[in-house]
This record gives C-alpha cells, structure tokens and sequence, in this order.
C-alpha cells in the first residue's frame, strides 16, 4: 500500500500545481516621476476574465492631446494615453487589485468614456487630469479614501495615500516598474488552465482505480 500513498500523494501535488489561483484580471496602479515629461499617473490591467475569453495586457491613462500654455487657461482636448513599454518599466508600481469580470467591465466603459471624442475627453488640468482619471477606476474596484484635493496634480503622493487608505483590501506593490514586470509570471489564458486540470483529474482518477483493483495476491 506504501506505492500508493506515494503515487497519491504525488498526484495531489500535480493537482496543486494544475489549480493555480482563479483566473481574474488585475489592475495595477502606477505613477511616473523622472524625465522629461510631467508626473503622470495610469494604470495596467492583466489577466484573463474568469468567463473566459482572450489574456489582457494593456495600460491606460490620460493626458492633454497636445501641451501648450492653454493647459493653464482653461479646458482643452485630452485623450488617452498608452504608454511605452520604456516608459511602464521606467514607473513606478504602486498597488493592484484583482477584479471581478463586472469591475472589469466597467473598467473598460471608463477607457472608453475618456477616449479621445467623448464628452469625457475633455482635459482639464485642476480638477479632470490623469489622477482623476485613475481615481475614477479605483472607484470602480471599491477602494476607499479617493477624496484627496491636495494630492490631484501630484501622481506618486496620490496613489500613496489611496494605498494606505486601503490597507487589506490592496495588494501592496512599491516596486520599480522593469522589477515589478520581471516578476510577473505568465498570463496562461482559462482554456489552458481548464486543459490542464482535467488531465491531471483524469490521470489521478486512472491511477487509483488502476492500483485499487485486487489482484491475484490481494486478499478477498
């Protein structure tokens, strides 16, 4: 019997290892301080919806269409802004939550209602800037303490204060960004994951139905 506990025992772990945490998509928080353009703040989502459906990967934030001394008049045009690669690694991130697929969604109705065209595109740099921006999609996830009139022109000290507003409801980052996204594993989309599991399902089922049998030396 000793065998079986062992190949039981394994197949388990394998099982462990096929189940990983439920596929969601998470946003992360970032703010950008160094280099030649303004403080900026934005954020990534990534993952795979739990319904399923294609991996994301995609950061989104807003700014002015064109910077010019109209920035400090009054309202101009503003649209969003999908930052380099370069620039993600070169921020700094500071906070995420994994969403639900409704959170996510209405994520995505944000982008699309700041997007360059809608009424909500309109920039306007003391009270519908990036940190507004991204202060309406922690709204959306249920984060608290986003009331900060100080912090809105001041990316990094605003996510800070929501961060610690939040405390057990954020996952901490304060990473730099090319540390924080060589640490993230893979996105493996649902199908994989669903794949995966049934096989090692199947294959643990196989295993003890198989070794259970009696045999000729088996007492009846």
């Amino acid at each position: 019997m000793r065998p079986l506990f062992r190949l039981i025992a394994l197949l388990c772990l394998c099982l462990g290892y096929a189940l990983p945490a439920r596929a969601a998509v998470t946003i992360t928080f970032w703010s950008h301080e160094l280099g030649n353009s303004f403080p900026h703040a934005f954020f990534t989502l990534r993952g795979v919806p739990d319904a399923g459906g294609a991996p994301v990967d995609a950061n989104f934030g807003f700014t002015a269409k064109s910077v010019s001394p109209a920035l400090l008049m009054g309202p101009v045009s503003g649209k969003l802004d999908i930052a380099k690669p370069t620039y993600v690694a070169g921020s700094d991130a500071q906070f995420s939550v994994v969403m639900t697929d409704v959170q996510y969604t209405q994520v995505l109705k944000l982008v699309d209602a700041w997007s360059e065209g809608k009424p909500d595109s309109v920039y306007r740099l003391g009270d519908h800037n990036c940190v507004h921006f991204v202060k309406e999609a922690a709204r959306i996830v249920g984060l608290s303490g986003l009331d900060q009139p100080k912090l809105m022109k001041k990316p990094r000290s605003y996510l800070k204060a929501v961060g610690a507003a939040n405390i057990g409801r954020v996952i901490p980052v304060g990473m730099h960004g090319k540390a924080y996204l060589a640490s993230l594993a893979p996105i493996v989309p649902v199908g994989a994951i669903s794949a995966t599991s049934a096989s090692a399902a199947t294959a643990y089922q196989s295993a003890t139905a198989t070794l259970t049998q009696p045999t000729s030396a088996s007492p009846r």
